[in-house]
């Protein structure tokens, strides 16, 4: 491949004109991204929370234990395949595949760089584009959950079908969330084209501060900040994730939707899992850190933002929010299902309401488009957010004390022994330490004092 500088963003009419090789250079391009990006997701968050927990995670397959995914992928695929007596074969079968499939679908409309040269023919680093581009992603998130509901309900058993439900119930809370927070992307961007959306946040316009002119930020997760916070929220929520990983929960459902799976089915499971992660890592990256371009202060570099430099960016916010996404996990227990409704029903929804209804209400005063501005607005709602998620709440009253319960037990209960009542002694006991000790013995003492 030969590179040239390009300073060009890639719009809606770049595409459609590629050769079908190439066309399928970035099918496979894509796909395989998704599967290492697997691959190395697992040995990346083992490492990272056996350093967080002091020990060395897995470092005997292959250099830093780089391979040891790949040993548990061929573990799998060599183990018996069981399939439950009650479940229904087809759609068992096919569950793990849909989640799978939608997961790697996503990866077609994110804008990996801009227009680069490949072989003599420019080309932007993007599968497609669609004017409609943010839907499909949206709808690729929201159909992944139909695999791990339907394998819950195929597989014919207690603990996978609460798993399930669990997760179609996460579906309906947090899609609410997440949609409106992409509302706000879409009154800024003024568009839903993927490419369309990383070319809005560049660099275009400056911003005084103290008397200096200085470039203004043009990255969503800046001026819509409060939106941002949201559907990082929201995101976690959607890949079943700690701590919203509740179709799961090992230490209530056994394993959860997957219980009954083994093998490559559950092998499936696992990747759309990690697959759903790096999606939605790359999501965020496009929709509110600015694609591929480049963060302050690499952005003094002239052509940061030019060739193939844009994908090492691009690259590098993926991995950092794959580490939030690991970080959460080693950190936070998981929520109780009440907790996790209560988070997104009477918490993200109304505020999330309440701030486009802001972001409306300021858009349509006479140039209010200005990035100062919609900053000056973002960042305290943002703030003031976090202080919301993170407010503690009102101290319980403590614990009574048991003469207190018992003190104010309902009258006419069945009534208590004394609190003071001590276990009488032993004869036995009392009788051999006796014949041993008899100087010891003292006359109606307590066997237990002896």
């Amino acid at each position: 491949m030969n590179s040239i500088v390009l300073a060009q963003d890639p719009t809606l009419a770049d595409f459609g004109r590629d050769p079908w090789w190439l066309v399928l250079g970035k099918i496979v391009f894509a796909f395989a991204f998704g599967l290492l990006a697997t691959l190395l997701g697992v040995w990346f968050e083992r490492r990272v929370v056996g350093y967080m927990q002091v020990r060395p995670g897995p470092n005997q397959v292959g250099p830093f234990g780089l391979l040891q995914t790949l040993a548990d992928g061929l573990k799998m695929a060599f183990k018996e395949d069981i399939l439950p007596k009650a479940a229904d074969k087809v759609v068992y079968f096919f569950a793990p595949t849909i989640s799978v499939i939608c997961a790697v679908t996503a990866l077609s409309v994110i804008p990996f760089g801009p227009m680069v040269s490949i072989f003599g023919h420019h080309t932007p680093l993007q599968v497609t584009d669609v004017p409609v581009a943010v839907l499909l992603l949206l709808a690729c998130s929201s159909m992944g959950v139909y695999g791990v509901v339907l394998g819950g309900w195929a597989s014919g058993s207690t603990y996978p079908l609460l798993g399930g439900l669990r997760s179609s119930a996460q579906m309906i809370s947090y899609e609410v969330a997440m949609g409106l927070s992409i509302v706000a992307v879409f009154m800024t961007a003024g568009t839903m084209s993927t490419s369309g959306i990383v070319a809005a946040q560049g660099d275009g316009t400056e911003l005084t501060i103290f008397g200096q002119t200085v470039p203004a930020p043009g990255w969503y997760a800046i001026l819509l900040l409060p939106s941002f916070i949201i559907f990082f929220i929201a995101t976690v929520g959607e890949t079943n994730r700690a701590p919203f990983d509740l179709p799961e929960a090992e230490s209530e459902l056994v394993a959860g939707f997957m219980t009954e799976y083994s093998s490559l089915k559950f092998a499936l499971f696992m990747l759309s899992e990690y697959v759903a992660m790096v999606t939605m890592s790359a999501v965020t990256t496009t929709l509110f850190l600015g694609g591929w371009r480049a963060p302050w202060p690499i952005t003094i570099w002239e052509g940061a933002n030019s060739g193939w430099w844009p994908m090492l960016w691009f690259f590098g916010k993926v991995i950092a929010l794959v580490f939030v996404f690991v970080w959460l996990r080693g950190t936070l227990p998981r929520l109780r299902y009440d907790q996790f409704m209560r988070l997104g029903w009477k918490v993200l929804l109304p505020i999330n309401l309440v701030w486009i209804l802001v972001l409306s209400g300021l858009r349509s005063i006479e140039d209010w488009d200005t990035r100062g501005k919609m900053i000056a607005v973002g960042i305290p709602a943002g703030i003031l957010l976090i202080a919301t998620l993170f407010w503690p709440s009102r101290r319980p009253k403590p614990k009574p004390t048991t003469q207190e319960q018992v003190d104010n037990r309902p009258h006419g209960s069945f009534p208590l022994p004394p609190m003071d009542l001590q276990v009488p002694p032993s004869p036995r006991i009392t009788r051999v330490v006796a014949e041993r000790e008899p100087a010891n013995i003292v006359a109606g003492s307590d066997s237990r004092e002896v």
